[in-house]
């Protein structure tokens, strides 16, 4: 899965699943602040993330994910690990 590919399918179930306007989902906007999703939606984000993607979300990983390009990259990393193992 291309990077682009996974940009496509993350705006696609934000702007499904959360009801994010798409025009706010931009590389260097702040995730947090954009989706404003309290800790039942970020439960249902991993389970998004997990279904779409196929792998297993850690918590601690979110830590380090403040743009939509951090969470862009966090996805294509882990498929690129998936991919490899």
């Amino acid at each position: 899965m291309t990077k682009e590919e996974i940009i496509k399918t993350v705006n696609n179930f934000l702007v499904e699943e959360f009801e994010v306007d798409a025009a706010k989902i931009t590389p260097e906007a702040n995730l947090r602040e954009t989706l404003d999703l309290d800790s039942l939606d970020y439960v249902d984000l991993v389970v998004v993330i997990e279904s779409h993607f196929g792998f297993k979300v850690v918590g601690e990983d979110f830590v380090n994910i403040h743009t939509f390009e951090d969470f862009y990259m966090y996805c294509f990393n882990k498929v690129q690990e998936k991919a490899v193992a």
